[in-house]
């Protein structure tokens, strides 16, 4: 079989087509079959086998690395913005899923300063926006903790910020090692309206309780919201300020807990909650 004749080869060269003609433009899943000559469950059957996402997914991908790329050069915000290919609205809310901070922000360098130290639950990396406490982590290790918040903030220049972080961070040592109340460190929370509402919310439970999805979602009067209240939850990127550890199953197990649930019980624990 030649490599003209080879499947293999064949849909390699048909994707990479279609990249090539979503980078150039936001296509329909209809077109770009058409295009390469196959049917559109097969396009998109083959475009995530080969590269683990959709063409859907593909197109977003594309327009975000577009405003990310055009936003510290163009004349003025809202021209990256409509530029991107999405209405100002959609440019908006994914860039701040995304890159962690507003648009107009990436027109001017962000400083972020962070101190890494070691506490209760092992290492322990905060970083701050002028604004605030924006990243609280914890880990085994700690190698990760700072290229992790690089990678979440590409745009930002980094620095040791031992000066103003260092009685923060001792704070919340303190805190995990003998909880007795809510810390009221400045934050710099950037997230979508309803996440923002989830972590106000997670901000507000008491210390030794617990809640869990659905009961967060009824309290919010979102009822039907209890997975967008579990997404919030996990995009939560500033540990024990914004206690999503007090969040528990709705069978009362602990669940999942992004710096893993060891720490979790451990939190809960010391707070007084009741022993899982």
């Amino acid at each position: 079989m030649s490599a003209t004749t080879d499947p293999d080869v064949m849909w390699a060269k048909r994707i990479n087509r279609v990249c090539r003609q979503l980078e150039r433009s936001e296509q329909s899943l209809t077109d770009l079959a058409a295009q390469v000559n196959v049917s559109r469950s097969e396009l998109q059957r083959q475009f995530v086998k080969r590269l683990g996402i959709s063409p859907k997914a593909y197109a977003h991908a594309v327009k975000l690395q577009r405003l990310s790329r055009s936003l510290p050069t163009a004349q003025s915000t809202l021209d990256a913005l409509m530029d991107s290919g999405w209405s100002v609205s959609q440019a908006y809310h994914h860039a701040l899923l995304a890159l962690g901070v507003p648009p107009a922000k990436l027109r001017s360098p962000l400083r972020v300063g962070y101190w890494v130290g070691l506490s209760e639950l092992g290492w322990i990396l905060m970083a701050a926006t002028e604004k605030g406490v924006c990243w609280l982590s914890f880990a085994d290790e700690p190698q990760g903790l700072l290229v992790e918040l690089k990678e979440h903030f590409p745009k930002a220049s980094f620095y040791c910020d031992e000066a103003r972080l260092y009685a923060w961070f001792n704070q919340v040592r303190d805190e995990v090692l003998l909880p007795q109340s809510a810390l009221s460190l400045p934050l710099d929370i950037q997230g979508t309206a309803f996440q923002m509402r989830v972590w106000n919310a997670l901000r507000q439970l008491p210390l030794g309780s617990t809640l869990s999805y659905q009961g967060l979602a009824v309290q919010l009067k979102e009822p039907s919201k209890v997975r967008a209240v579990a997404r919030a939850c996990a995009s939560n990127k500033i540990g024990v300020l914004i206690p999503c550890h007090r969040i528990i199953g709705q069978d009362g197990s602990l669940k999942g807990y992004r710096w893993d649930v060891k720490r979790k019980q451990r939190l809960l624990a010391r707070e007084g909650a009741r022993s899982f």
